[in-house]
């Protein structure tokens, strides 16, 4: 007798396969026997044998169940069932998806099969965790308390790369479940020896809800207990799922400067205990690095003024070769009154003028274009580009001038410029977290485009020899959508195409993946759903979810994923713990909270 008829053999028998419903080698039916109950999204195990004497075993999903009378023509007939005055049998019956077939000989099951609930090693084979190994890590629980592995090499690069989480915001809870993923990662066996040195980073674009998570969350213990009853689990989720119930480790939280105010400081309100470092880039930064182009959102609105772009791109970088300071010296131009104060007019060198904010380098390059010359321009800058295209650009730059004026400037030492800039690859860090909610939406896509462009560029001189760096980034509608062309799509495409050799790989997540590029949204290995709404289920994107999934995306509840992998061919609905970590400010355990800022205040 083989293992799994041992198996067999010490559980009840579950039901057997339905001779009056087609059986297939990928779905078939069974009648549930008497005494036993089955629920959406059992694993279940069909046995056949084949002419020759050999098994082969059907491993699938329950997908859909039903109860009905038999013996009876018309609805109506139920009253008089009950009434005890016509006879009547209830037939119970679910309907299996099959996961896999082992050995592959497809052929279909035979009415009258035995059906088992799989557990144990039948449970592995449905899931195909016998084929990860050491390289899966937890993705949460199924129904009925079992771990669903994710195998780690559809996450890393090896064999794949990228996760995409799609769902209502508020109700499908991307950015919970993109955490858990996270925490499940660095903390479960997947890493091995890679853990160390393994990163991620954050943008945090909703509120302050991302500065708290190195901090316990004081809701858990009560959350996770009446779960748990509620679930009859034998043990607490974290328990089951075999990891730690602590915050993040290792995390650096960075936020821009807040505007206006003497000196730089953190532009946050509620984490104020000197946890959160801010960011800026300097003037000589943004033209050495090349990052005007991020400043327009939609380079396509004009083939001219893409031209432009790049032409003046590389003049501001041939400007800033000379020096070393974040601000740069020019002595073609007398800022006007409204531009520089009087003090800031002469500075070092004899002539020379102090650019030292983004409003100062706007009427210079305002100047060089519109208004030098007689109002021609400086023939070196503008070349023959017409007056309509380069009032365009200027126009365009004024409109980005204000929301990027804090974090663009020049008004620091050349050693406090250093302390400033953000560094997403720091050694001593796992998780990075910036914090981008309280700039505007041009000032967002700057900030994400030039960290990831900084990123990716880094991981391409140095390759994998760091491991592996994971970015999460929510509202990719906004930033990669399926129209229109920027510098920020560029990079996002970049990283989705590319970036899984690199070792660089995108959890990214939206509200509709109909609206965002295709590509980026094809390259991810692993597809998240949550919530959906129904017209958004419908759309091409979902159809590697079947329809019955589909119809069930619409009423799935906050903290239930529909998770789909290369290695188990239909989606199978998880759900995973309550966050460990803080997620809101008044999630703070108060205790922790004051020790925390003693220990930090010692420090």
């Amino acid at each position: 007798m083989t293992e799994a008829r041992k198996s067999d053999a010490h559980q009840p028998l579950l039901g057997r396969v339905l001779g009056t419903e087609d059986a297939t080698p990928t779905a078939f039916w069974f009648l549930v026997a008497a005494g036993q109950s089955v629920q959406l999204d059992d694993l279940v195990v069909a046995r056949t044998q084949k002419p020759g004497g050999d098994e082969v075993a059907f491993y699938g999903l329950v997908d859909g169940v039903r109860k009905r009378h038999e013996g009876i023509a018309f609805e109506s007939d139920v009253e008089d069932i009950m009434a005890g005055l016509l006879p009547a049998s209830v037939s119970y019956a679910a309907r299996v998806l099959v996961t896999r077939v082992h050995p592959e000989d497809f052929v279909p099951p035979e009415p009258g099969d035995s059906v088992w609930q799989a557990r144990g090693q039948d449970l592995s084979m449905a899931l195909s965790a016998d084929k990860m190994g050491g390289a899966a890590f937890p993705g949460g629980l199924m129904v009925g308390g079992e771990i669903m592995p994710i195998n780690y090499r559809f996450v890393n690069g090896e064999s794949g790369g990228h996760i995409n989480i799609s769902g209502i915001s508020g109700v499908a809870t991307k950015t919970s479940y993109a955490l858990f993923l996270l925490h499940s990662i660095f903390r479960s066996r997947a890493l091995s020896l890679e853990s160390s040195q393994t990163k991620a980073v954050i943008f945090n674009v909703k509120g302050e809800d991302l500065l708290f998570l190195d901090r316990p969350n004081k809701n858990m213990q009560e959350v996770e207990a009446g779960v748990q009853a509620g679930k009859r689990l034998r043990a607490g989720r974290y328990e089951l799922l075999g990891l730690p119930t602590e915050p993040f480790r290792d995390v650096q939280f960075l936020a821009p400067p807040r505007p206006n105010a003497e000196g730089i400081m953190a532009h946050v309100e509620h984490r104020t205990d000197g946890g959160v470092t801010p960011f800026l880039f300097t003037i000589r930064d943004f033209c050495l690095r090349r990052m005007l182009p991020y400043c327009f959102s939609d380079r396509t609105a004009s083939l001219n003024l893409g031209f432009v772009i790049g032409s003046i791109e590389e003049k501001l970088y041939r400007l800033a070769r000379v020096g070393d300071t974040p601000y740069l010296s020019v002595d073609d131009w007398q800022p006007d009154a409204e531009t520089a104060l009087d003090e800031d007019i002469q500075f070092g060198e004899i002539g020379g003028v102090r650019i030292d904010t983004f409003a100062k380098l706007v009427s210079y390059l305002e100047y060089k274009l519109l208004d030098e010359n007689d109002g021609e321009g400086d023939r070196k800058w503008v070349a023959k580009q017409a007056g309509a295209t380069l009032q365009a650009f200027v126009r365009r730059l004024r409109g980005v001038q204000k929301p990027l004026g804090p974090i663009i400037r020049g008004d620091v030492s050349a050693r406090q410029a250093a302390d400033y800039l953000p560094d997403l690859t720091r050694h001593d860090k796992q998780l990075s977290v910036v914090d981008i909610h309280n700039l505007s939406g041009h000032a967002q896509m700057f900030v994400v485009g030039v960290l990831l462009r900084d990123l990716f560029e880094y991981k391409e001189r140095v390759g994998r020899k760091q491991n592996t760096v994971f970015v999460v980034l929510d509202e990719l509608n906004k930033y990669a959508p399926r129209e229109g062309d920027s510098p920020i799509k560029d990079v996002l495409l970049d990283i989705a195409e590319r970036g899984r050799s690199l070792g660089i790989i995108l959890i990214g997540a939206q509200q509709t993946a109909s609206e965002v590029e295709r590509r980026i949204v094809s390259n991810a290995a692993i597809r998240v759903v949550g919530r959906l709404d129904m017209a958004e289920a419908e759309r091409p994107e979902y159809r590697f979810l079947p329809q019955s999934f589909r119809a069930r995306a619409g009423i799935l509840q906050p903290g239930t994923m529909l998770v789909s992998q290369p290695d188990v061919p239909n989606p199978v609905l998880v759900n995973y713990p309550f966050p460990a970590w803080a997620t809101r400010p008044d999630e703070v355990a108060a205790k922790v909270s004051a020790a925390k800022d003693i220990l930090d205040a010692w420090n």
